[in-house]
């Protein structure tokens, strides 16, 4: 690169709203970096064609240590120089069995924390580490972190204990980095966002839940049926809008409905 680039980096990118703004994402002034399970040939081509600068890794972010690593030495190997700004959106998530705490296989509870709250706290201490350094060496660029928060962290619902506490979690751990990094002179700004109610893979996996299990299934069967649902590109236009809000950061915890 021969001229700055603003620098992102997605996970979840590969279906939903986070391939949706992966593909509003895409600039020739913008280095995209995109983790998600599968790499997408069709945004590939995308980039491409619009000649937008894609890095897109197969990572697992139940791995988190490993997600951590790969990602701090990428950014250790990237100019500061010909970065303009720096943001992480950490949207990956991940539901797992629909039911009482108690019905949730082991290893889908284990890996709902896993993706839904370790990873993004452990991919925003790599960013937030090498940014910092970046800065400190006189690097004049923004620094923003966004994390996809959801309602469910905020109003408890029955048969969501996982997702609802890592999306709990996810909230009140931007509310501590944010303290955090109210400490540095030009800290990063950090806000964990809920995006509305969005006709996405997940959305389908709550109105197949069992109502028996899931006393509020019926919801989720009248938001899509009321037409109610934002779709996954309208989503991403307002999360990404959020970004260049002049107050981004003031509220870190903040619902994309608010005014």
């Amino acid at each position: 690169m021969t001229t700055p680039h603003h620098l992102t980096v997605l996970t979840g990118a590969s279906r939903g709203m986070g391939l949706a703004m992966a593909r509003q994402l895409l600039s020739p002034n913008r280095l995209l970096l995109c983790l998600s399970r599968q790499i997408s040939a069709e945004l590939q081509a995308q980039a491409d064609a619009a000649g937008a600068p894609l890095v897109q890794w197969s990572q697992d972010l139940a791995d988190t240590a490993g997600a951590r690593e790969r990602l701090a030495n990428w950014l250790a190997s990237l100019r500061p120089a010909e970065i303009a700004s720096a943001t992480l959106i950490n949207n990956a998530g991940v539901i797992p069995r629909i039911g009482p705490i108690d019905e949730c296989p082991p290893e889908q509870l284990a890996n709902a924390l896993r993706v839904g709250l370790e990873a993004p706290m452990q991919l925003t201490a790599a960013f937030l580490a090498a940014t910092r350094a970046w800065a400190e060496a006189g690097w004049p660029g923004p620094r923003e972190v966004l994390n996809i928060s959801s309602g469910l962290g905020r109003n408890a619902m029955a048969a969501q204990g996982p997702y609802c506490a890592a999306k709990a979690g996810l909230d009140h751990f931007t509310r501590c980095a944010a303290l955090d990094e109210a400490q540095h002179p030009r800290g990063a700004r950090l806000v964990s966002l809920a995006p509305g109610v969005i006709d996405t893979d997940m959305q389908q996996q709550l109105r197949a839940g069992d109502p028996q299990g899931f006393p509020d299934r019926q919801r989720f069967v009248d938001l899509r049926e009321k037409g109610l649902l934002s779709t996954p590109e309208g989503a991403a236009q307002r999360v990404l809008a959020w970004l260049d809000r002049a107050d981004f950061g003031q509220q870190p915890v903040a619902d994309v409905r608010d005014a």
